[in-house]
């Protein structure tokens, strides 16, 4: 195989590596932060249908959740049986929402999930095979602070636009992070080495990120 075959070979996962973290990116900066906690602003859904779409649009318009979404996803598709990680990821996150639905508290929510995301974008960026009990069980508790946050904008509904809004933010949340850890699958399937390299490179496009989130949660 000559230099050129290589590198036309090469040239549709670059495009497609190079496609997936430009969407990150227009993801990210076309969310905003500042509704990330009030889909309606501010107002509880009183239906099933306006509990659905709330919780819908929770983890996309804040972009902190948003962000650990895909890094979850993203983060999953460096190992086998990675799928775990966006599950075990969301059924944490329905534990954090019935805490605050319980009136407990969770220590610095906003600290942690800026941290989370700073956290599996260096995974991510790191590009190794990592235990994958381990970053289920990180991706769990995790998930445990976005939903404890997600449960602000439902606290004090009625039952049935509740149950919607679980419904909802547990949908968007697996077809996001499940669609994520299928391209960085397919990606690493189409040319491990170029694969990965593109999944790296999103790492430090996501972890870049977290730090941001984290010095404007520290900064105030």
């Amino acid at each position: 195989m000559t230099i050129s075959t290589l590198s036309r070979s090469t040239m549709p996962s670059r495009r497609l590596g190079l496609g997936i973290t430009l969407g990150i990116i227009t993801l990210l900066t076309c969310s905003s932060p500042a509704l990330a906690h009030h889909p309606l602003d501010g107002r509880l859904p009183a239906n099933a249908f306006e509990g659905f779409m709330s919780g819908m649009g929770h983890p996309v318009i804040g972009i902190d959740h948003l962000a650990f979404v895909i890094a979850a996803g993203l983060v999953a598709a460096l190992m086998r049986k990675g799928a775990m990680v966006p599950i075990l990821f969301v059924l944490g996150s329905l534990a954090g929402t019935g805490i605050h639905l319980q009136a407990l508290d969770l220590p610095a929510p906003e600290a942690f999930i800026s941290t989370s995301v700073l956290a599996f974008g260096l995974i991510l960026a790191r590009g190794s095979q990592t235990n994958v009990w381990l970053i289920s069980l990180l991706g769990a508790v995790s998930g445990m602070f976005h939903g404890y946050a997600y449960g602000e904008a439902i606290v004090g509904a009625e039952m049935t636009p509740t149950i919607s809004y679980l419904l909802g933010f547990v949908s968007i949340q697996l077809a996001i992070s499940l669609a994520a850890w299928a391209i960085g699958r397919a990606l690493q399937k189409k040319n491990q080495s170029q694969g990965l390299l593109n999944l790296r490179f999103a790492g430090f496009v996501l972890s870049g990120m977290g730090a941001v989130f984290l010095s404007s949660v520290v900064l105030g």
